[in-house]
């Protein structure tokens, strides 16, 4: 356990400016609350690989005020026999002037691994351990790096070009579904299948529905392709009879398909009906007419990708 205090884990991420909002609703969602730039500690432990934005996670085992106080603590590993490696975490609150260089980040590794009793090995270990800077005070613990697994979602067999993106469709599954276990997921207008495809890769329990016969084919063939399970069936939102935990609906656009207002006041309610919980991807704000389907936003974004705008919401 952390020494003092009640901190358990500590994270960095990273974004590009385009995906600040995306970003920020993705973990406030994920954890609760505002998050602070680049760095942060929380007792919310999350998959690192989960997110797209987060980088990193130390898993807290000591924390001092001073390095010396934590090289006498990590005299306290105990490895077990395993071969380890220290890595020292660049991403920091430290002003420009107290930068620690590449040379001293190397230095306080090196001065970490001599105190932990065992076998170091750099290339293949069989534990990590990071130590990082945060808030003045430094913090040692079991490292995790995101394995971005999710870059391989990125080919899909069946493609076409309004679909989310998979960088999108995975902070959106995020927001829904922040705790993953018993939850029951639908995407109703699942197009070729890109929210399930990462709702699948994070274990959630999903299935899809869509109207077009050819795209629900794409999205069975989607994620066969990435080797999951589901089931995609085929027909309108207005006769699912089952009731879902929380549903993630990317609306059909003006701009591409030929939907009335009616309709899309059609899906609203029917989502309503059959969902407690519902991440809304549209590509204007909708507020009126989600108020109207009986849902109330609680946090929303804009995901920007150049000139093109998505907007999602989150609604209960």
């Amino acid at each position: 356990m952390p020494k003092g205090g009640n901190r358990s884990y500590i994270y960095t991420y990273a974004h590009s400016e385009d995906e600040t909002s995306l970003c920020g609703m993705e973990l406030r969602c994920l954890f609760g609350r505002e998050i602070p730039p680049a760095i942060f500690a929380s007792e919310v432990q999350v998959d690192v690989s989960r997110s797209p934005f987060i980088k990193e996670r130390i898993d807290v085992m000591y924390e001092g005020d001073t390095l010396p106080e934590i090289y006498k603590l990590t005299e306290q590993v105990e490895l077990e026999g395993r071969t380890f490696k220290v890595i020292f975490v660049k991403t920091n609150d430290l002003a420009p002037e107290h930068k620690i260089e590449y040379d001293e980040r190397r230095v306080i590794e090196r001065e970490i691994g001599l105190r932990i009793e065992g076998e170091a090995d750099v290339n293949h270990p069989e534990l990590t351990y990071g130590i990082v800077t945060l808030g003045g005070r430094w913090y040692f613990g079991t490292y995790h790096k995101n394995k971005a697994t999710w870059f391989r979602q990125m080919k899909k067999p069946r493609s076409y070009s309004i679909a989310l993106s998979t960088r999108v469709a995975r902070a959106a599954v995020n927001m829904a579904v922040p705790h993953i276990a018993g939850v029951k997921m639908i995407d109703p207008c699942c197009g070729i299948g890109t929210v399930m495809v990462e709702a699948l890769s994070m274990g959630i329990d999903i299935v899809g529905r869509d109207i077009n016969p050819l795209i629900a084919a794409g999205a069975r063939t989607n994620i066969a392709h990435f080797g999951f399970e589901s089931i995609v069936t085929l027909g309108d939102i207005a006769d699912i009879e089952e009731h879902y935990d929380v549903a993630i609906v990317d609306m059909p656009y003006n701009l591409y398909s030929r939907i009335t207002p009616e309709e899309q006041f059609a899906i609203l309610t029917n989502t309503r009906r059959i969902a407690d919980r519902v991440v809304i991807v549209a590509i204007e704000a909708m507020d009126e007419m989600i108020h109207s389907a009986g849902f109330t936003i609680i946090d929303r974004c804009i995901a920007k990708k150049g000139a093109f705008s998505r907007h999602l919401m989150l609604c209960e």
